[in-house]
């Protein structure tokens, strides 16, 4: 893995670039002084070969005529190859950067997000929710599992250097591990609205006795998988969805990431946006087997009630539960 830090080369009160304070940002910063670098010496290079050129082979008197030349094949395979190289060197580069920002490690610890104009909501897995605020610890892998409730947003923390698009009717992912406990910039960046500028929060960085502590001091609510628990009784999901497969509905017990074969042909993997679909339009993926006899709940539930639902779909078959998230499943669920 390429990744080492760049070294700081001003000292000046207003900062040239952002702090970098991820695992991620010395990796896109690495690339990006890399390639202004081979940027920059390409660009003198040429200057100073077309200088050079221009004198050597000025026309000194008004009597002197150029000799035509005829090139060289060597040189022709020279500047053809040596750039292609350097080319896919950045690309492949390029590549593995944008492939460890992509992949969420399994290890990550997930929390919501839900972009509405001009805001943001965050939940974390034990409950406390947050307005343009995100408290975080050190040193741990986070996974934001975002979605919109109007129009198109954009996440981005600039120390972090990660970006992602925050879409209505879907969900995206991004992750991240801070290296520095401090306060740091959010943005939206995606023009949302007529108060798009405003649409900014803070998400702080604490050591790890500093944020236990601040989670124990603050107001907690149900957690994701218990308030998808009381959604899946409320809306009496068990009913078809048993822990066992029967001829209303499959069961959802260790369904999440598995893939399934779909009516008509064809195979889907179950991840989020497949559950939040199945959720609101049912009929618009059937799995093989069973008949079109789930009712629609486009607009009985609120994005945050999907993504709970979805939540506490993942949490089934999981062996890791805790009691009180184990409490609230049996009765969901009737067992």
């Amino acid at each position: 893995m390429i990744s080492f830090e760049i070294p700081k080369l001003f000292d000046f009160d207003v900062p040239l670039f952002p702090e970098s304070a991820s695992t991620f940002a010395p990796q896109v910063d690495a690339l990006y002084f890399f390639t202004l670098a081979l940027t920059a010496f390409f660009t003198l290079l040429i200057f100073v070969g077309v200088l050079f050129l221009f004198i050597k082979y000025r026309r000194k008197s008004e009597d002197e005529m150029g000799e035509p030349i005829h090139g060289s094949l060597v040189l022709e395979i020279a500047w053809s190859i040596i750039p292609f190289i350097i080319v896919m060197f950045l690309f492949a580069w390029g590549a593995h950067v944008f492939l460890v920002g992509m992949r969420t490690p399994e290890d990550a610890r997930e929390y919501l997000a839900t972009g509405k104009q001009w805001m943001w909501k965050f939940q974390h897995p034990e409950g406390h929710r947050e307005i343009n605020t995100l408290h975080v610890p050190v040193g741990e892998k986070i996974k934001l599992t975002m979605t919109s409730e109007d129009v198109i947003h954009s996440f981005f923390v600039p120390a972090f250097r990660v970006k992602q698009d925050v879409l209505p009717g879907r969900y995206t992912q991004v992750w991240f591990e801070a290296t520095k406990p401090g306060s740091y910039h959010l943005f939206c960046t995606e023009y949302c609205g007529a108060e798009h500028s405003q649409m900014i929060g803070t998400v702080y960085v604490m050591e790890p006795d500093e944020y236990e502590d601040w989670l124990a001091g603050g107001i907690v609510g149900s957690s994701p998988v218990a308030a998808g628990a009381d959604l899946f009784r409320q809306y009496a999901c068990n009913t078809c969805h048993e822990n066992e497969d029967n001829l209303r509905g499959p069961s959802l017990v260790g369904i999440a990431g598995q893939e399934v074969r779909l009516e008509g042909g064809g195979t889907t993997v179950r991840d989020e946006n497949y559950l939040r679909e199945s959720i609101l339009r049912p009929s618009s993926k059937m799995v093989e087997g069973y008949l079109n006899l789930m009712p629609t709940y486009q607009g009985q539930i609120t994005e945050e009630g999907v993504a709970h639902l979805i939540a506490y779909i993942k949490h089934l078959g999981q062996e890791d539960e805790s009691s009180e998230t184990v409490a609230s499943a049996e009765t969901a669920t009737g067992h």
